[in-house]
């Protein structure tokens, strides 16, 4: 049964209207990635794996998460590490988000369960010069770094839609997440934009917990759906994919969860919208 204060917390939270934002005021300027469309000139991309891992930004001297947290990595992970940014996925392998995540959330650092995880760095945000430039200049910064659990991720090119779609259905059944297409002549700027661009065979987003929902019938006493708010201030009900301990201890007010979809409707909200996981490498508020 949820609690009383809890409750209390969330009718005050939506009284107020509070509208969030997406990352915290500190948190690092990325390149984030739009969804793949039927259309794109695939020659002027580069293709790699989606690495299903918490998003690591090193600004030279720490490891910080997409939402601006420092990572507490063990001192030996990032001993020789560059003074220069590096732009990469903090990854436990296929199928082992829970370990990445649980791993890098820790504030003392698990030496054992680090030594599961790599660093998969995709780019460098301070080179100044094109993908095409910054590929070359990160995989040799990888090789000066010369740590068998700091990699630089894998890119082809790829000639059709067809060649991508099969490369996509090989990945998914080795148990990949997806792929990602970087531009070749683009810069490094922050925001979410063609120059990067993610495929899936699912479309998934973040939302963060405003409210929840009472649950009714088998649900009564518990939680019936999460009421969420997207980064672009839209609101809606959550309520399938979860499961019945998180009905009874819901992912609290303020914090950040992962919803699969499929399109969405005309007033841009997700149809078919269900909860997957919570995202404990955004802050909460």
């Amino acid at each position: 049964m949820l609690h009383r204060r809890r409750a209390l917390t969330l009718l005050a939270w939506t009284a107020w209207g509070i509208s969030f934002s997406a990352w915290a005021a500190d948190a690092p300027a990325l390149l984030l990635a739009n969804v793949y469309r039927p259309g794109v000139t695939l020659q002027d991309y580069w293709v790699s794996e989606k690495y299903d891992g918490v998003r690591g930004y090193w600004d030279g001297r720490a490891l910080r998460t997409r939402g601006g947290e420092t990572v507490h990595a063990p001192a030996w992970f990032t001993a020789g590490w560059p003074a220069e940014s590096l732009d990469g996925e903090l990854w436990a392998g296929r199928g082992r988000f829970g370990h990445a995540q649980s791993t890098t959330r820790q504030q003392q650092a698990n030496d054992a369960a680090w030594r599961q995880m790599r660093f998969m760095v995709f780019d460098l945000p301070g080179h100044g010069g094109p993908f095409d430039e910054r590929l070359p200049a990160l995989q040799a910064r990888v090789r000066q770094i010369a740590q068998p659990w700091v990699q630089a991720v894998s890119q082809q090119r790829i000639a059709s839609d067809a060649a991508l779609q099969a490369l996509l259905q090989r990945t998914v059944r080795g148990g990949g997440e997806g792929l990602m297409l970087h531009r070749g002549r683009s810069l490094y700027r922050a925001g979410r934009s063609d120059d990067l661009i993610k495929l899936k065979t699912h479309d998934d987003a973040e939302a963060r917990v405003i409210a929840h929902l009472p649950g009714k019938g088998r649900h009564a006493g518990q939680l019936g759906a999460l009421w969420v708010e997207t980064p672009q201030g839209q609101r809606f009900k959550l309520g399938t994919g979860l499961s019945d301990a998180q009905r009874r201890d819901p992912p609290p007010v303020g914090s950040w969860v992962t919803y699969r979809f499929r399109g969405t409707h005309d007033g841009g909200l997700p149809r078919f919208a269900s909860f997957m996981r919570v995202r404990e490498d955004l802050p909460p508020e």
